[in-house]
């Protein structure tokens, strides 16, 4: 996924479509020389609609199109002919995406499932004709309704990453390696901090055909939570998955300082999140002997589950997987 062509993130001003006028003819034929009202009513206005498309994986697609405008519904005509209603505008968004009214901040919905909908904007009702305005006392009412006005406003569209395990870690912590050795992903991989700039998504390969999804999350800071670096928009992919895999380098300075840290960085943005099924991966340890995996694993005082892997390798890589497949299929025993 090129950063350059994943787009999270964007504002888009939206109208629907004003509603039709009512009609105010009166009935004219030969020999009936009082026809009375015969005006139908207006159309209405068209929604601008949001619909969930699986193939869809950015809102890059959004980036040139910032104003998305519905039609407007027709006029009510003679003999009670109603308006036809205005075309409907629609925009396709990858699953996982939040719709927010800028204005006041509230969600409007968000895109779970392919083919679902959501209207942003609710296009104006169409008026009524004079037909609906007749009565005993007035038998031939010379006017009708004007449609209803359409909704318009901003609406911020946020992508949030739909993945199984999301992958957290500091910058250069090696999450790039092991999804590109792990999954079918081909992230871009260097040795210097801030290589992955946009969630990478990999399908990893299990036992008799089986897969799960596997995010990689850019590289988390301390403050992110605060919008240091790209903070906010980083910890907003770890909203989606189901569990979170923590990887901690095995030359690091305290590895159970890190992983609170992380944890702290989580909590501060959300703290719900935590809640969700965590594992912890010590990773790079083709970089230690085993009298130091042997401290590591006595020194470590977590409540989570955690192995020791090396992408380079591929040591522990396959017990990794067990690991994941077993926390993510807890539910069904």
């Amino acid at each position: 996924m090129a950063s350059q062509n994943f787009i999270d993130r964007i504002r888009v001003f939206c109208r629907s479509g004003h509603g039709g006028a009512g009609s105010a003819h009166l009935r004219h034929e030969k020999f009936i020389p009082k026809g009375g009202p015969d005006g139908g009513d207006g159309g209405k206005g068209g929604d601008v609609i949001m619909v969930g498309n699986k193939n869809k994986w950015t809102l890059l697609h959004l980036q040139y199109c910032k104003h998305v405008v519905a039609k407007n519904g027709e006029a009510g005509g003679r003999q009670r002919s109603q308006g036809a209603k205005g075309e409907d505008s629609i925009i396709e968004v990858p699953l996982g995406t939040v719709a927010i009214n800028e204005e006041t901040g509230e969600q409007i919905g968000e895109i779970t499932e392919d083919g679902q909908t959501l209207v942003l904007k609710q296009g104006g009702r169409g008026g009524l004709g004079n037909w609906n305005f007749r009565s005993p006392t007035q038998q031939t009412p010379r006017f009708s309704q004007p449609g209803e006005l359409g909704a318009e406003g901003w609406v911020v569209l946020e992508l949030k990453t739909f993945a199984d395990v999301g992958l957290i870690g500091f910058p250069n912590a090696g999450k790039s390696t092991l999804l590109s050795q792990v999954s079918n992903a081909k992230p871009k991989i260097a040795d210097y901090p801030f290589t992955t700039l946009v969630p990478e998504l990999g399908i990893v390969s299990y036992r008799d055909g089986l897969s799960f999804v596997m995010a990689d999350i850019p590289g988390i800071i301390v403050d992110a939570h605060a919008g240091r670096g790209i903070g906010l928009r980083f910890l907003r992919h770890t909203e989606r998955n189901s569990i979170l895999l923590f990887l901690v380098a095995a030359d690091s300075d305290d590895i159970e300082t890190d992983y609170n840290t992380l944890c702290n960085e989580i909590r501060l943005y959300k703290p719900e999140l935590l809640e969700k099924r965590k594992a912890l991966a010590i990773s790079k340890v083709d970089l230690i002997d085993q009298e130091c995996r042997e401290q590591i694993a006595q020194k470590l005082e977590l409540d989570l589950p955690f192995v020791f892997i090396s992408a380079i390798t591929g040591e522990g890589l396959m017990s990794l997987k067990d690991l994941l497949w077993k926390l993510l299929h807890e539910d069904e025993k």
